[in-house]
């Protein structure tokens, strides 16, 4: 017989013992395993010692067990407290739990207690040319290039053929559009490739070891046809406008110097890849779980940001592959005159970038072994 029928609920109350008064904090009850009964636990908080109360607690114990037929008496259980060091148990749970978290060296310390950095990425590995998981991250990122420089050079057509700026979206429009495109193709992307989308991006990641060379290569070769490929398409919609309007190559604007342009690359750029490498840091992802999910926000937001800041000196580059494919299918000599410096900026941000990540902010080669 199952005797789970009987269990009474049992309220808090006081019982006054021949010795003291004892408060009871917290009764309940548990099955026990191997009869199936009730087992009623009392947790007594009292300045006595437990012997005190076995001959104290008989007649309270004997009311509870009552409800119970003689056979199916509960287990009881008895846990003692004593009221002695009451404030020290309170100090003692108040350091155990504290709600501010450590700062500095300590907060770095307690990191490294249940974190470990990920190995790098190896220089060359032959048995990625035999996985499909490969060729499927080399595609992923040929089709974003591709919808990038389709939507953006678009956008740019459209803000060079009108007459006033005001009819139009204007500098803060295309912005958007290449900030927006980001943001986008990098959410839809991550999983698969890492969502580069950018040569200069991967150059800097394969600084860091995060991807092997022989995968770097690959994703550069597939984001420039990309880039060519989504140029392409755009001139076949307006050739004529498209030749007139310059096809939205990149070129250094008049009243800068060359030295300016690059500069201008150089650190946008580095903007770009610095906030890839924070969003995406292993160790932040470890640490707080809404970091991976939010990492296309800030990315976007970047690349709108340096848009808005250099689109007047170069165009913003910041991406040779997006340069290369607008020059190479608007193919003049004003396209190639400077084409060098959207090859040359990027890439020393980029790695001035993953530099000052890795050394600087993680401090890796400092790292104890």
């Amino acid at each position: 017989m199952d005797c789970r029928s009987h269990v009474t609920p049992v309220h808090s109350d006081t019982v006054h013992f021949p010795l003291q008064p004892i408060r009871i904090l917290q009764k309940g009850s548990a099955y026990s395993p191997s009869n199936l009964c009730p087992k009623v636990t009392l947790q007594i908080n009292t300045p006595q010692s437990p012997h005190f109360l076995s001959h104290g607690l008989d007649f309270y114990l004997s009311s509870l067990l009552d409800p119970f037929p003689s056979q199916q008496k509960p287990e009881t259980v008895l846990i003692v407290d004593k009221m002695e060091g009451q404030g020290e148990d309170v100090r003692l749970g108040a350091n155990k739990y504290r709600e501010r978290q450590p700062i500095g060296t300590a907060a770095q310390t307690q990191d490294t207690k249940d974190y470990k950095e990920p190995p790098a990425a190896p220089l060359f590995e032959p048995a990625e040319l035999s996985s499909w998981s490969f060729y499927r991250a080399g595609i992923a990122e040929f089709v974003a290039t591709f919808l990038f420089l389709y939507i953006t050079v678009l956008t740019v057509m459209g803000v060079a053929k009108s007459s006033t700026k005001c009819s139009t979206v204007g500098i803060q429009g295309i912005a958007w559009a290449f900030g927006g495109m980001i943001f986008a193709l990098v959410y839809c992307t991550a999983g698969i490739s890492g969502g580069h989308i950018n040569p200069a991006v991967t150059f800097g990641l394969f600084l860091a070891r995060k991807l092997s060379l022989i995968r770097a290569v690959f994703y550069m070769i597939m984001q420039c046809l990309g880039a060519i490929c989504g140029a392409a398409v755009v001139k076949s919609f307006q050739k004529t406008q498209y030749e007139r309007l310059g096809g939205g190559a990149n070129t250094v604007s008049s009243g800068y110097s060359k030295s300016s342009g690059l500069g201008a690359e150089i650190v946008g750029t580095f903007v770009l890849v610095y906030t890839v490498f924070s969003a995406t840091d292993a160790k932040r992802n470890a640490r707080d779980s809404h970091v991976p999910i939010l990492a296309p926000l800030p990315i976007g937001f970047a690349v709108f940001l340096v848009h808005l800041a250099t689109i007047p000196v170069t165009g913003t580059g910041i991406n040779p592959a997006r340069s290369l494919g607008a020059a190479l299918i608007y193919n003049k000599d004003q396209a190639w005159d400077d084409h060098w410096i959207f090859w040359v900026g990027p890439f020393i941000g980029a790695a001035l970038a993953a530099l000052y990540h890795q050394i600087v902010i993680r401090a890796i080669p400092f790292k104890s072994k």
